[in-house]
């Protein structure tokens, strides 16, 4: 299968609850409206909605030899994406996650991250990936072996190769952090943080700080994803803008940054212009929000231009 972009990393299983606003007192039982199975992690919630929007997308990644890595892995091919690349680890647990929705959408998390720790640069499937046109590294922070020069080396390649690159960053409190990145952003063509996430890497409190910190160790150009207000993008050689998002009725955030990727990446391999990228990429987020669960709200590409009015 001839991919056009390659996502590489994090493959979770997320049993999500809602309504959650607070656990029970220990020993008691409470109960609440739904609980549900879905795929999870950066790699996977961005590559199904890339396969939503209607590119061709191979995800590659590590699960264990269990029964969380099985639906993983089965939901991803049913969504028609190419798992050839996902290494199947039988000494690690398939990374997982308990999702508790809160009664204002948003979401907190309990994780194990399990085989995505165990990925290393010698996994990367490069007669997939050296296929692809674009790389979209995804949650390097809970990748804890890839972290530094692993993901560097494969970054450099992919460049050599002639693929443009793209990075989106996760909490984890564990990670390296600024060291375990900072290696990477020299081979980066895009640097694609959430606003929080950028902050605890760089010690910014701005996207303009940032930006302007990711700029300096070498990342070209960089979009903070700002959740409620938007996007901030600053590419390179042009002036950084900020796009309001689309008000819509949020039921689920879960996901929504992920969404948010493969509506920008879909505009990149399609040579849009960065804002055009950024307004496709905010209505692909304000889809996603509005069903519960990661991927479950995000439409066709047709439907998402159509509330752009294209």
């Amino acid at each position: 299968m001839a991919v056009t972009i390659a996502c590489l990393g994090l493959l979770v299983a997320d049993t999500v609850g809602t309504v959650i606003d607070a656990l029970p007192p220990k020993g008691t039982l409470a109960l609440i409206d739904r609980i549900e199975l879905h795929v999870g992690g950066n790699a996977a919630n961005t590559g199904i909605g890339l396969a939503r929007l209607g590119v061709s997308v191979a995800v590659l990644g590590k699960v264990g030899s269990d029964g969380f890595g099985d639906h993983l892995v089965g939901v991803l091919d049913a969504h028609g994406v190419e798992t050839a690349g996902v290494r199947r680890d039988a000494s690690a647990a398939t990374a997982a996650t308990i999702v508790t929705v809160h009664s204002d959408a948003e979401r907190s998390f309990l994780h194990v991250i399990g085989a995505n720790a165990a990925f290393t640069a010698a996994d990367v499937d490069w007669d997939i990936l050296g296929g692809a046109r674009l790389l979209y590294v995804a949650g390097l922070q809970l990748m804890t072996a890839f972290e530094g020069d692993g993901v560097a080396r494969t970054l450099a390649e992919a460049k050599r190769r002639g693929l443009v690159t793209t990075l989106d960053t996760v909490m984890n409190p564990r990670s390296a952090g600024w060291a375990g990145l900072e290696p990477a952003l020299p081979y980066l063509d895009w640097a694609l943080p959430s606003f929080e996430e950028a902050r605890a890497l760089t010690g910014e409190d701005t996207p303009e700080g940032q930006t302007a910190k990711l700029r300096a160790s070498g990342a070209k150009s960089v979009a903070v994803k700002l959740g409620a207000d938007g996007c901030y993008v600053a590419p390179a050689g042009a002036d950084a803008f900020t796009v309001p998002p689309f008000p819509v009725r949020a039921v689920d955030a879960l996901g929504a940054g992920d969404a948010w990727a493969a509506g920008f990446l879909t505009g990149l391999t399609e040579g849009w212009s960065p804002e055009r990228c950024a307004r496709f990429a905010n209505a692909v987020g304000a889809c996603c929000v509005q069903a519960l669960g990661a991927t479950t709200g995000i439409r066709s590409r047709a439907e998402t231009l159509a509330l752009l009015g294209e």
